[in-house]
């Protein structure tokens, strides 16, 4: 017959305050409220003034002594910690007795750990207690959410790996008083579906969980982040190559007009013309050398514009050929050349 929920709450089973793990052992031992701070710290203080009064025996005047009086107590602290003469005084209490599981001592016995009734376990400043309640074994460690059932193919299994681990373990020996789990479990036993976890496990996973989603949400946001940041490169590439569309254009613009200009140049007959431009030029260039490139390059190119247009407003108009003009110079010089031979000879 099995009962699964009404006969694991008869269990007592103290959950982890501060550092109270030796109270918790004891009670969960114990199965009950037998044990507080009070009592445990009262045991220590009494353990410390015992060692005090042999330390005293050798002379209140010696190193020794002062020195042990500087000292802390080595039974108990301030977080709650209480050593293993505390945890065996407070079991005489109830004529119980500690024995050393992997001392030659009790190995020599060859008992089998299902046999026992209870352990209790340390591994630096933890204690906790497995006990047997009924026909079956729990682990009534304070750190779990509850009492955690252990088969007994299990049990030594445990052990070893416990001490493995570097678990110090005692053995229980005596009559632990009864209790209601006892009676409970004598004649019904249990099944566990499911296993405790150790506590705040819940807590850590939810936490777990919800930075998760936070994460999530810090992932969507750097996302949506990245998406605008590539827009506005895509953005600023396309202005800078718009930008340097128009300056392409610009420069087109100025070889062209640099081309007319030098057509215009060549178009004129007269290196006079020519030499006034190059002057005139010079003087513009000279006049405008204080200036920017741009407002130079502008009024040179507005002086070259109106030189031009003058230019052909010149053309335009009828007038002789500069060509024609000497070459008929030069015959008329031609023709007085030979009159006058011709007036030599005659003489």
């Amino acid at each position: 017959m099995f009962d699964r929920n009404l006969n694991m709450d008869s269990i007592f089973h103290e959950k982890q305050e501060g550092s109270l793990c030796a109270q918790h052992c004891l009670n969960n031992l114990l199965q009950g409220e037998y044990f507080t701070p009070v009592d445990l710290s009262s045991i220590a203080h009494q353990l410390d003034e015992e060692e005090r009064m042999r330390m005293a025996e050798g002379g209140m005047g010696s190193e020794e002594y002062r020195t042990f009086l500087q000292q802390p107590s080595g039974n108990m602290d301030d977080s709650g910690f209480f050593s293993i003469q505390v945890i065996s005084n407070a079991l005489r209490v109830w004529g119980l007795e500690l024995i050393l599981f992997n001392s030659r001592e009790y190995q020599s016995l060859m008992i089998n750990p299902i046999n026992e009734k209870a352990f209790i376990c340390n591994y630096k400043e933890h204690w906790f207690t497995i006990r047997k309640l009924g026909q079956q074994w729990f682990n009534l460690n304070s750190l779990l959410t509850g009492p955690e059932l252990i088969s007994d193919t299990y049990l030594a299994l445990f052990l070893a790996q416990l001490q493995q681990e570097g678990y110090s373990i005692f053995v229980i020996q005596g009559n632990l008083p009864e209790c209601e789990a006892e009676q409970i479990l004598g004649i019904m036993r249990v099944q566990q579906q499911q296993r405790p976890r150790l506590i705040g496990e819940d807590e850590a996973q939810t936490s777990s969980g919800s930075k998760s989603v936070a994460r999530g949400q810090m992932d969507v946001v750097s996302d949506e982040a990245v998406d605008d940041d590539e827009e506005l490169k895509r953005a600023l590439a396309l202005s800078r190559q718009e930008m340097d569309v128009e300056d392409e254009e610009a420069d087109l613009r100025r070889a062209i007009q640099l081309s007319m200009q030098g057509s215009g140049m060549s178009n004129k007959s007269s290196e006079s013309d020519v030499g006034n431009v190059k002057s005139e030029k010079r003087t513009v260039q000279s006049s405008t050398c204080g200036d920017k490139p741009g407002q130079n390059e502008a009024l040179t190119a507005e002086e070259l514009r109106k030189r031009r247009q003058a230019y052909f407003d010149r053309q335009a108009q009828p007038s002789i050929p500069r060509q024609l003009e000497s070459h008929a110079t030069s015959d008329s010089e031609k023709s007085n050349s030979i009159e006058d031979q011709q007036e030599k000879e005659n003489k």
